[in-house]
C-alpha cells in the first residue's frame, strides 16, 4: 500500500500464530466504550462454548473507559454473540458483550439491551435491516489517506467506484476487512469507494432484529483492528474532512413483514409518515456533529426538515425506484450520521414504526 508506517510486525508474529494451543481457546471480548467507540480484552478458556450462555461473564475498569466513576468502576461484560475469530484462527473466538453496573442495570451507554426488548416486542413484523457504513482512512499524520501534502485532491467526481491509480486509496485494508467479515461470518453484503478520496463504505444486512447491531458493531472491531496491523486510521466522524466535501453517513434500509407483501407501499408511506411525526427524536440518536453533514448538500436533506420522496437522494427519506414500480419492499432513511449507533437506530425505527413498548 504504502508510504505509511506500520507499526505491527506481522511477519515476526505469523510463526507464533500456529503454536499449539494446547486444548485451550482465545476468547477475545468486545464491547462499546463510553465514547461510541469499541474496546476488547482477551479470555483463556478450556472448552469451547456452544452459545453465548455457556461463556462467563467478566468486567472491566469503567472509569478507564468513560463508563463510570472512580470510586464505583467495575462495569460487568455479558456475552451476547460469538463470532470466529479471522486474526487467531480457529477455534478462538470474538465475543460481543453488553455492559451491566454492580447494581445490575445496563450500562448508560448499553443502548443494545432496550434495542433488544423492542426487538423481542415486535418480533412478529420480522423488522429487516441493512446498514451502509461509510468511513474514512487516515494516515499517520492525521490527513486523509493518499491525498498530496500540503493541498487537496482533484474534484470529486472519479472517486466513486473508482479504479485506478489516483482514484482510489488503501484498497488492501478494504479487501483484508472485507474478507475478515466473511471468516467471522458478519453478513457483509458489499463494499465500495465513496465520493470523497480516501473514503469508503461496507454494507451490512439484510438482518433481522438486533442481528443488526450486532454485525454491524463486529464488522466496525474488524475494520479498526485490520487498520491498525497497517497502520490506518479509521474516522466514522460525519464531516471528517471541512469544507466543501461529501461527508459520511450510515444510511439505514427498513423493512417488515408487511412491506415486503404485494400491496406493502402502503405501509411504507404509514411507516414514513410516523417517522415525520417524531423528526427531531431520531435526529438527537441518529450520530453527533449530524448538524455538519446534513445541510441539504451532498445528496443530503437539511437536518431541520423532513423529506420524503421516490428516487430522491437529497431527502430524508429515500424509496427506491424499484419499490415504487413494485408497489412493495423497504425505503432508506439518509439522516443517521456514520458515527451513530445502530442499536439506537434500529430501536428508535421500531419504536416509532410499531410503537412504544413499556419501561422494566
Amino acid at each position: 500500500m504504502a508510504e505509511s508506517k506500520v507499526i505491527s510486525n506481522t511477519a515476526n508474529l505469523l510463526k507464533y500464530m500456529d503454536l499449539d494451543q494446547k486444548g485451550s481457546l482465545l476468547a477475545e471480548y468486545i464491547w462499546i466504550d463510553g465514547c461510541n467507540g469499541v474496546r476488547s480484552k482477551t479470555k483463556t478458556l478450556t472448552k469451547v462454548p456452544c452459545s453465548p450462555d455457556d461463556l462467563p461473564e467478566w468486567n472491566f475498569d469503567g472509569s478507564s473507559t468513560a463508563q463510570a466513576p472512580g470510586d464505583n468502576s467495575d462495569v460487568y461484560l455479558r456475552p451476547c454473540a460469538i463470532f470466529p475469530d479471522p486474526f487467531r484462527g480457529s477455534p478462538n473466538i470474538l465475543v460481543l458483550a453488553e455492559c451491566w453496573d454492580s447494581d445490575g442495570t445496563p450500562n448508560k451507554f448499553n443502548h443494545r439491551h432496550e434495542c433488544a426488548r423492542l426487538m423481542d416486542a415486535h418480533k412478529e413484523h420480522q423488522p429487516w435491516f441493512g446498514l451502509e457504513q461509510e468511513y474514512t482512512l487516515f494516515d499517520e499524520y492525521d490527513k486523509p489517506y493518499g491525498w498530496p501534502k500540503g493541498g487537496f485532491p482533484g474534484p470529486q467526481g472519479p472517486y466513486y467506484c473508482g479504479v485506478g491509480t489516483g482514484k482510489v486509496y488503501c484498497r488492501d485494508v478494504v479487501e483484508a476487512h472485507y474478507k475478515a467479515c466473511i471468516y467471522a461470518g458478519v453478513k457483509i453484503s458489499g463494499i465500495n469507494a465513496e465520493v470523497l478520496p480516501a473514503q469508503w463504505e461496507f454494507q451490512v444486512g439484510p438482518c433481522v432484529g438486533i442481528e443488526l447491531g450486532d454485525h454491524l458493531w463486529m464488522a466496525r472491531y474488524l475494520l479498526e483492528r485490520v487498520a491498525e496491523e497497517f497502520g490506518v486510521k479509521i474516522s466514522f466522524h460525519p464531516k471528517p474532512i471541512p469544507g466543501d466535501w461529501n461527508g459520511a453517513g450510515l444510511h439505514t434500509n427498513v423493512s417488515s413483514e408487511e412491506m415486503r407483501q404485494p400491496g406493502g407501499m402502503k405501509y411504507i408511506e404509514a411507516a414514513i409518515k410516523k417517522l415525520e411525526k417524531r423528526h427531531k427524536e431520531h435526529i438527537a440518536v441518529y450520530g453527533e456533529d449530524n448538524t455538519l453533514r446534513l445541510t441539504g448538500r451532498h445528496e443530503t436533506g437539511n437536518i431541520d426538515e423532513f423529506t420524503w420522496g421516490v428516487a430522491d437522494r437529497g431527502a430524508s427519506v429515500r424509496i427506491p425506484r424499484s419499490v415504487g414500480k413494485e408497489g412493495c419492499g423497504y425505503f432508506e432513511d439518509r439522516r443517521p450520521a456514520s458515527n451513530a449507533d445502530p442499536y439506537q437506530i434500529t430501536g428508535i425505527m421500531v419504536e416509532t414504526i410499531f410503537g412504544a413498548i413499556d419501561p422494566e
